[in-house]
């Protein structure tokens, strides 16, 4: 496990987290065409750091991933997706090069940590397929599949209780 520092997102990085988000999401070979579909979910504005909680993970001066923890102030839909009043990890991703190296374990031990000083008891997450043991190894109740904003696929819903 590599160390690294964990702090808050500055809104000038939000260059840099979107191509983490999309290099992240390559990494795992999907179709070209779902990217377009998720344009506007990995893109990270200003105005998405300052109204959430977005912190960085920094090796060596370098941002290398990064989490996000966002408030849903009641339950609305999402195309075919309920999302429930809560809080939830929107985002964690990982430069490509760095996956495999417990940045992710990190990120999410930084995240439990700063739900309890906000006084937040669980965090919802809508995981990646290929995520869905990282989530188990965390200690996320698995919850059951739900649909994803790709025609035809599924996401996992978890629980993380803090």
């Amino acid at each position: 496990m590599v160390n690294i520092a964990i702090r808050p997102a500055e809104e000038s990085e939000c260059d840099v987290l979107t191509k983490i988000s999309f290099a992240a999401k390559r990494y795992w070979n999907y179709p070209e065409a779902y990217f377009d579909i998720w344009k506007t979910e990995l893109t990270i504005t200003a105005d998405y750091i300052k109204d959430n909680y977005v912190y960085v993970a920094e090796e060596n001066g370098q941002i290398i991933g990064y989490f996000s923890v966002l408030e849903v102030q009641e339950d609305f839909m999402v195309g075919n997706v309920l999302l429930k009043k809560g809080f939830w990890l929107e985002h964690i991703f990982i430069s490509p090069e760095f996956i495999g190296w417990g940045i992710g374990t990190q990120l999410i031990s930084a995240a439990k940590s700063i739900c309890i000083k906000g006084n937040i008891d669980g965090l919802f997450v809508l995981s990646d397929p290929y995520a869905k043991g990282f989530y188990e190894k965390m200690g996320a109740k698995y919850k059951g599949e739900v649909p994803s904003s790709i025609k035809g696929r599924t996401v996992a819903l978890f629980e993380l209780k803090i």
